[in-house]
């Protein structure tokens, strides 16, 4: 079996759709996995070594220079690399209108099927006009799990029950690998940083946690020169606290994967320090945690709610007992 899934963005959003991949290997062991992903998050794909091939979408740089050779150039190569095979089933976990016309492009053998969505969840930028590309819509919740969707999606279309915790594929952490701008020891990571600010958690109370962790060093990354600057006032008032040079997506990876601790907003990176079990802490301000909670190990906090951040006590009780188990 040949199995097309397509699941371009963002961050947050591949991470949560490669528990697929286990739960097809686990019921067609000899099914071979390609993807569609935006070129910025292949490296992350990349990381789980049952996907055959990464088919490389470049939409958001492809967008800037559309009257350039270059660029007309890269997006035939796409188009043509894509309907290079045929697929027996292609999945469409994203459910936006350029990730249907991806399905209706790419080929499927006689007989074969092009699922998706029959339906978003709530607050989700699901485009109905998606459908039109499917042979077969599958309904769910409005309040499925992110990680949830396209496992039973795909186990809807594939005959199998969802009944394990997911299994990201990643890598365990290698610590002979650990790069140089790491600390030698134990450390923790704030991920205090995201494009919406009432996501945010307020800094005096990451300072508090800062200063309950000490001496542990903290280390503080940041995406953006705004973030740059409120990780350099967080370090202001932290002992033992380190803002990090720019990273690479990899780098940020790394930095995941091998904390003694990340607590971090809900954001793409607390998400993947959670996909790797590391123990997280995840704070939730503005989002709904039933949508991204890590929820399956216990290693794993998940604290606030929509409109009700938690203390700086409740994270640092939890960190402090996260800690302990480690």
């Amino acid at each position: 079996m040949k199995i097309l899934l397509v699941r371009v963005s963002s961050l947050g959003d591949a991470l949560h759709n490669l528990p697929m991949v286990a739960d097809i290997l686990r019921h067609h062991p000899h099914a071979t996995i390609d993807w569609v992903v935006e070129e910025g998050y292949v490296s992350l794909v990349r990381l789980n070594p049952h996907v055959r091939k990464i088919i490389p979408f470049a939409l958001r740089r492809w967008r800037k220079g559309l009257g350039k050779p270059k660029t007309r150039a890269e997006m035939k190569a796409f188009w043509r690399t894509l309907r290079e095979e045929e697929y027996d089933v292609v999945f469409d976990t994203q459910g936006l209108l350029k990730t249907g016309v991806i399905m209706g492009a790419a080929r499927v053998k006689p007989g074969g099927r092009k699922v998706g969505l029959a339906n978003g969840s709530e607050g989700s930028g699901y485009e109905g006009i998606s459908r039109f590309f499917h042979t077969e819509s599958i309904p769910l919740d409005p309040r499925t799990h992110a990680v949830a969707r396209g496992r039973l999606v795909a186990g809807a279309a594939l005959g199998y029950a969802v009944d394990t915790p997911p299994d990201f594929g990643l890598p365990a952490p290698q610590v002979s690998n650990r790069p140089d701008w790491l600390p030698a020891e134990s450390y923790a990571v704030f991920f205090h940083g995201t494009a919406r600010d009432a996501k945010k958690w307020a800094p005096q109370n990451w300072i508090a946690l800062g200063h309950a962790l000490a001496p542990m060093p903290v280390l503080l990354p940041w995406g953006s020169e705004k973030e740059k600057g409120e990780a350099e006032a967080l370090a202001a008032g932290i002992p033992h606290a380190r803002v990090l040079p720019k990273l690479s997506m990899m780098d940020a990876v790394t930095l995941a994967q091998q904390a003694a601790l990340a607590v971090g907003v809900d954001t793409g990176l607390t998400h993947i320090a959670a996909a790797f079990y590391r123990p997280t802490v995840e704070i939730y301000a503005d989002s709904p945690k039933w949508k991204t909670e890590g929820n399956w190990s216990p290693r794993i906090v998940n604290l606030g709610e929509m409109g009700a951040p938690p203390s700086a006590d409740e994270v640092i009780a939890a960190a402090r007992a996260l800690l302990q188990t480690i």
